[in-house]
Parts: structure tokens; C-alpha cells; sequence
């Protein structure tokens, strides 16, 4: 009993969860958003197998793994995968390819008096179809929003709908400054979330973006969706420095970790030369000894001077043919509304 490849933008689209038979070190590698790792072999054991695969063929290394999982570590895994079907519902279980793997531990959970399909072609299908949605992102019709730093971009798109936010997909701000407490997702999973973000939208004609670099922390944007917003028309969001300044110290400095803050200024040192580094550096180090809002705001704004404003101003000069309007936050949503039928859903 498999799932039928054909169901599986559908799986995407609902994130059903799935039970994920591979090992944890190709899970760590990259999976569904929603799928839990429950491995019929570790680590160890898989590279065992691969190993008696290689000297001696397929029937001994069958045999090498069904000795490996002898029948109190059977029971054990066949325990663990009742008690996560039974707690979540899972649409089906896979593997890589949805081979030997979810095979028998499909063949298990029947014996166990438990029948669930497995992926057809695997995670590896699965992700593929991921990549096809991707790649489908290029007839879309987008509109990108733009704005220097501190204007609330991604605040803003977030009472819109259609609209992707790639940040919090990507677990990152956009910026030296935009690490969060957790750690990024693998470049696949990335890939396969962004699928199921652009299949919500899939009905609507037009779908807001932020305009973002070729990457977002560590992460690239995919390569159809990145060329895609390059060519799209281009809103820009404006906001008074003293707003963008103060933004910025509520969302990025407030509850930070200081040594990231001065880690992250660390980051644009050769950007902004020594002496201005020295000297944001050490307004930063002193705001945060005295715990003073203000003196946030100085090294916040000598950023703006001397960094973000002039890298922005530079990369907007770049897409001047692409703008279609300019204004404040009311502004925009009012040029929304009328030009493109997005009504905000603040």
C-alpha cells in the first residue's frame, strides 16, 4: 500500500506529518517540516549494512540488517512508531527512496495490526515534487516589497494574504543582526517549506514578497523564486529614521544576547572600515554595560549612516525601472487596496 505521488502537493499543502524511517544523520540532512524520525536503523547499523552491501550483495546485506534488529530492538522501533501513529495520525511513513527500509517497517506495523502506506519513490519523490512547485514559481505574479532597514517589511507583510514571508522560513532576519536563538533549517528543508508556502497561495493571482538578497543567513532562496521577484514589480515601504531607529532597537536589540550583538558587528567590520567599527563597537559596548535605550540608538543609527542606507540607496538605484510606488505604511496599503484588490487584514 503506497501513497500516490500524485497526492503529494496535497501532502505538502495540509503538512501532514510523517513517520520518517531513515537514519538521524540523513534526517539531520533534510526533511518534511512536519515529519517525525523514528529510524529502523541507526547511524551505525545503516553503515554496517552498506558495508556488507558493498563485499558481499543485496541478499547479505538484507540479512545483515534483520540480524542487526533482532526481536527485542524490533519490538522496541516497532513500539516507538505505534505510539507516534497513535499520537498523530500520520498520512504515511517513508525512507529514501521507499525501498527495503519503509518496506519492512511497513511489514512490522502490519503485523502489529497497524496498515499505513508508505511514500512512493521516498522522501527523495516526495522533495522532488517540492522542487517542482518551486520551479512553477516563475509564471506567478509577484510584488515586491522593498524598504530600508528598520522600516517593518516583514511587519508589515505579515497582515497580507497572499504574501511569503522567506525569514521566518528561513528562521532569520536578513541580516548580520538577524541570527535567531535557533538555528536555520538545512538547505532542503528550507526547499520544501518554501514549496508549501507558495502552495497556500496557489489560488491567488498576486502575491506579495520582501525583497531579499540572494540569501538569507546561510541559506540561498531558491533559484526560480529568487529570478522570479528579480523581474517583479517593486513597492517601496518608507519610514522617518527616528521610526526605523527605534524599530530596530525593538526588534533587534531588545532581549538579544549581547555577545551576538557584538558578534554581529563584528561581521561588517571590512564593510565599514576599522575607525568606524571602533567606534560603533564601542558605543554598543557602552549601551550595553549602562543598559541605556539611547545609546542603542546612537550605534543603531551610525549603522544606518554609514552602512545600510548607502548598501540600500545603491541597491535601489539598481531597480528604479521596477518601481511602481513609494509612501508610508498607510499609504501603501491604501495604493494596495486600490491597485491590486490586497486589503490588509490588520
Amino acid at each position: 500500500m503506497t501513497a500516490s505521488r500524485s497526492d503529494y502537493a496535497a501532502i505538502l499543502l495540509r503538512n501532514d506529518p510523517i513517520l520518517d524511517v531513515r537514519s538521524p544523520r540523513e534526517f539531520e540532512r533534510g526533511a518534511i517540516p512536519n515529519s517525525r524520525n523514528i529510524p529502523i536503523l541507526t547511524d551505525d547499523e545503516r553503515h554496517d549494512v552498506g558495508l556488507t552491501y558493498k563485499q558481499d550483495g543485496k541478499a547479505a546485506a538484507i540479512a545483515r540488517g534483520h540480524e542487526l534488529v533482532e526481536s527485542d530492538t524490533k519490538a522496541d522501533r516497532v513500539s516507538a512508531w505505534l505510539k507516534y501513529i497513535h499520537a498523530a495520525n500520520p498520512t504515511a511513513l517513508t525512507c529514501w527512496r521507499g525501498g527495503k527500509r519503509s518496506q519492512i517497517a511497513q511489514q512490522w506495523l502490519a503485523e502489529a495490526g497497524c496498515d499505513i502506506p508508505r511514500l512512493d519513490g521516498g522522501f527523495k519523490a516526495l522533495r522532488q515534487t517540492s522542487l517542482d512547485v518551486i520551479a512553477q514559481s516563475s509564471k506567478r505574479d509577484w510584488l515586491v516589497v522593498a524598504g530600508s532597514t528598520g522600516v517593518g517589511k516583514t511587519r508589515f507583510l505579515r497582515n497580507y494574504q497572499p504574501s511569503i514571508d522567506l525569514e521566518a522560513i528561513a528562521n532569520h532576519r536578513g541580516s548580520a543582526f538577524g541570527s535567531m536563538a535557533t538555528p536555520q533549517p538545512t538547505p532542503v528543508t528550507f526547499e520544501i517549506a518554501t514549496a508549501q508556502a507558495l502552495l497556500q497561495i496557489a489560488d491567488f493571482k498576486c502575491c506579495l514578497i520582501e525583497d531579499e538578497s540572494r540569501t538569507i543567513g546561510r541559506l540561498a532562496v531558491p533559484n526560480a523564486l529568487y529570478k522570479a521577484t528579480q523581474n517583479a514589480p517593486l513597492v517601496v515601504l518608507e519610514a522617518p529614521l527616528s521610526e526605523r531607529i527605534r524599530f530596530t532597537y525593538e526588534e533587534y536589540v531588545i532581549g538579544a544576547i549581547p555577545t551576538q550583538l557584538i558578534e554581529a558587528v563584528d561581521r561588517i567590520q571590512k564593510r565599514l572600515g576599522r575607525e568606524r567599527h571602533r567606534i560603533v563597537r564601542g558605543k554598543l559596548v557602552e549601551a550595553l554595560r549602562q543598559s541605556n535605550a539611547e545609546l542603542h540608538q546612537e550605534w543603531i543609527g551610525c549603522l544606518f549612516d554609514w552602512y545600510y542606507d548607502p548598501m540600500y540607496e545603491f541597491q535601489l538605484s539598481r531597480k528604479q525601472e521596477r518601481i511602481v510606488f513609494k509612501g508610508n505604511a498607510a499609504e501603501l496599503r491604501e495604493h494596495l487596496a486600490t491597485a491590486y484588490q490586497l486589503p490588509c487584514n490588520a
